[in-house]
C-alpha cells in the first residue's frame, strides 16, 4: 500500500525534472559550461544539443535501469521473487516503496545538479552558491536512504531466518 506514495513521488520526480531541464535548455546558451575559471570564463563545455541528449539519456536510462527491479517485485517474474517478496508481505512493500523513492531522489538531484549548470552559465541572473544548501542535502538524502535499505534487508533476514 505505502508503495503507491513512492511511485507517485516516482511520477512527480519526471515531471520536476522534465519541466526544470527543458527550462534550463531554453535558457543556456550555444556553448554550455560545466567549469568556469576565477573569473568566470569558460574552461571546458559543450554544445546545447550534447548537453540536450546527454542529460536526456542519463535520465531515461538511470530510470529504466532502477525502476526494473521493482517492476519485477511487483510482477513477481522469478520464482525467487515470489518466494522472496510474496503478494501481500510487508517486506515487499517496504522494498517497492524504497525504490521508487530512491529513484525519485535521483531524479530530484539530477535536477539540482541541471540547475547548478543553468547557474554557472548565467552568472548574471543567478549565483552557483545560492544552491548550496541542496547540494548537502543530497548525500544526507543518499545516505538516509541506503541505511533504510540495510534496515528493510535486515529484518527481512530476521524473518527468513525465524521462518517467518
Amino acid at each position: 500500500m505505502y508503495y503507491r506514495f513512492g511511485k507517485v513521488f516516482h511520477f512527480l520526480s519526471i515531471l520536476f525534472f522534465l519541466v526544470v531541464f527543458l527550462y534550463i535548455y531554453s535558457a543556456i546558451p550555444e556553448t554550455v559550461a560545466y567549469e568556469i575559471d576565477d573569473n568566470g570564463y569558460l574552461v571546458k563545455g559543450v554544445s546545447r544539443s550534447t548537453f540536450f541528449y546527454f542529460g536526456i539519456i542519463l535520465f531515461a536510462v538511470l530510470n529504466i535501469v532502477l525502476i526494473t527491479p521493482a517492476k519485477m517485485i511487483e510482477k513477481q517474474s522469478t520464482a525467487n521473487l515470489k518466494r522472496l517478496f510474496p503478494t501481500g508481505d510487508i517486506f515487499r512493500d517496504y522494498m517497492l516503496t524504497w525504490i521508487y523513492s530512491f529513484v525519485g531522489i535521483i531524479n530530484v538531484s539530477l535536477c539540482i545538479l541541471t540547475l547548478f549548470v543553468h547557474s554557472i552559465n548565467n552568472q548574471n541572473e543567478i549565483s552557483s552558491g545560492s544552491y548550496s544548501l541542496f547540494f548537502y542535502m543530497v548525500p544526507i538524502f543518499f545516505v538516509t536512504w541506503v541505511v533504510a535499505l540495510f534496515w528493510i534487508l535486515s529484518q527481512k533476514f530476521k524473518t527468513l531466518q525465524r521462518g517467518v
